[in-house]
């Protein structure tokens, strides 16, 4: 297993999304007495891979440290009121049941709230699909919020099972 590991589905380098995931990750390794993210597998610089008919060892390693997590903190920004297609187009290469034992929080980076509810009936879905345990509310994280990110953060509590995670 890798541990805690940040998925960031957004096809730009360098994303607000990414940075969302990062800091999200961050704070629940923070309350479980850990340092960072183990690992942060960053989509925007895979999409020509994904979409290649020939895969590549970087790609390959991006979804073996997915499929291998212990915890997998996946974010993505809102496309059309749903995750995006490069997350869909990468998740769709791991098999079926890939995460299974993996605990998984979704996380979507929104710029209307309106689509606050697409982190539970879209993302939510599809990781359960691939046997992650999904224990918490996803976290629906407004683009108007991202200036006091930290005090969202602060009152995020998800509640993983196996991990005590401190108040």
């Amino acid at each position: 297993m890798s541990g805690i590991v940040t998925l960031a589905g957004n096809p730009r380098t360098a994303s607000r999304t990414r940075h969302v995931a990062v800091e999200a990750t961050r704070t629940l390794a923070e309350r479980l007495g850990r340092s960072g993210p183990d690992e942060v597998v960053d989509l925007s610089g895979l999409a020509a891979q994904i979409y290649s008919p020939e895969p590549t060892g970087d790609l390959d390693d991006a979804l073996k440290t997915t499929a291998d997590a212990d915890v997998l903190v996946v974010a993505s920004p809102t496309y059309k009121g749903t995750y995006t297609g490069l997350l869909n187009s990468f998740l769709d290469l791991l098999p079926s049941g890939a995460l299974h034992g993996t605990v998984a929080l979704p996380i979507l980076v929104l710029g209307d709230p309106r689509h606050s509810l697409a982190v539970e009936v879209h993302l939510r879905p599809l990781l359960v699909e691939l046997g992650a345990h999904v224990p918490t509310p996803g976290l629906a994280v407004l683009e108007s919020q991202l200036r006091t990110l930290d005090e969202v953060l602060a009152g995020w509590r998800p509640q993983i099972p196996w991990l005590e995670v401190p108040a």
